[in-house]
């Protein structure tokens, strides 16, 4: 393919804080950038040249939207697949709709991994109450019942503990969802990563992630697991890629068990939460990565320049009245982003810190006074 060259414009589906932060990037290296959601004043919309605003149903509208840019790529996976096929009727789209087809359905995505012979949790498809009660049965208590689609931060999912859990569990999903085998892991990873269409395969190494409510809290970067672990988890994520034939920047989240061994949870085709750390503290940023693969360049270096900690805010500490952003703009080494999301909401991502430091004990320790600032006199 012939690269597309800074002057052009990329359209960007979706309009939240991924795409705002891509549009950044994208403006810095001098692309324009459209977006197209339902949404008005959207964090995308905010910092980009155009934002449309239509449903991803209107294809005429979509079409509209195709013929005005150079190519198109993601900020989110729940795009339906005919917004997708219809913007590859007029310009590329990357990564290809089919990526976007596998990983926005849970069964499509375990299925496509299992018959890749990659490691995987355990799970079964359930349909109906009696599919969930065959499926216990063959993986046992605890496990966890996850809607097929529409699934994110802990949403469409339920712990069944007992046989007393499994009507309750069915009752609150009663749809199409994987059943999978809880698995007592030691800590949560992820890699993102990005592969251009000539294959070539760049990473941002193992990072660390913990949840609060099933949403991202804390990430540290490089993640604290043996290195034998965190190379097989950028080797298992390369395979992800190729395997997909993705062409963008894709994530892949894995539980690391007791024993060391790596399962695949989820895969994200777009830049990720885990790797908003990237902005700050490496030579090529995430979002600069997806824009670089999206347009045929060259991809960037990856390399971090030193220890990171990410920490996410959510519309919680809006609760006391507005955060002192000042208090933590005091710390010399944070760094702050915010969304530029307009209503703050319980649980809702309004923007992130991140400190950098010469370990990640003290970056994180930085990150997480960063933020107790925010809150302490409000």
């Amino acid at each position: 393919m012939k690269p597309i060259l800074p002057g052009a414009t990329i359209g960007v589906l979706g309009s939240g804080q991924l795409g705002r932060m891509f549009a950044i990037a994208a403006r810095r290296m001098g692309y324009r950038v459209h977006t197209l959601s339902p949404d008005s004043d959207t964090p995308t919309g905010q910092v980009a040249d155009l934002e449309i605003n239509a449903s991803y149903h209107d294809l005429d509208r979509v079409a509209e939207f195709a013929r005005g840019v150079d190519a198109v790529t993601f900020e989110f996976e729940n795009v339906p697949a005919p917004t997708a096929e219809t913007c590859a009727r007029y310009v590329p789209v990357r990564p290809a709709g089919e990526v976007l087809h596998i990983t926005q359905h849970r069964l499509r995505e375990k299925s496509f991994l299992s018959g890749a012979g990659l490691p995987l949790t355990p799970f079964r498809e359930v349909n109906s109450l009696d599919d969930l009660r065959r499926a216990i049965e063959e993986l046992g208590y605890p496990a966890v019942l996850k809607a097929a689609d529409f699934g994110y931060d802990g949403k469409g999912q339920v712990r069944i503990h007992s046989e007393a859990d499994v009507d309750p569990a069915w009752n609150a999903i009663q749809a199409q969802s994987a059943l999978e085998a809880f698995i007592d892991f030691d800590r949560e990873v992820s890699v993102v990563a990005a592969r251009n269409e000539d294959g070539a395969f760049v990473h941002y190494g193992a990072v660390e992630n913990h949840h609060e409510r099933h949403i991202l809290d804390v990430t540290i970067a490089p993640a604290r697991v043996r290195p034998g672990v965190a190379a097989r988890a950028v080797e298992i994520a390369r395979a992800v890629l190729e395997k997909l034939d993705v062409v963008g920047v894709l994530c892949v989240e894995f539980f690391v068990t007791k024993s060391g061994e790596l399962l695949i949870n989820e895969l994200a085709p777009r830049p990720h939460n885990s790797g908003h750390f990237s902005f700050d503290a490496c030579i090529t940023s995430q979002f600069e990565q997806q824009l670089r693969a999206v347009c045929g360049l060259p991809l960037g270096s990856t390399e971090q320049l030193r220890p990171a900690v990410m920490v996410n805010l959510l519309g919680d500490l809006w609760q006391g009245g507005e955060p002192d952003w000042a208090a933590a703009c005091a710390c010399p080494n944070v760094k702050l982003h915010l969304y530029g999301k307009l209503e703050p909401r319980p649980g809702r991502k309004m923007g992130h810190l991140t400190a950098m430091a010469g370990d990640v004990e003290t970056a994180r320790g930085q990150a997480l006074a960063a933020r107790s600032a925010l809150s302490k006199n409000a």
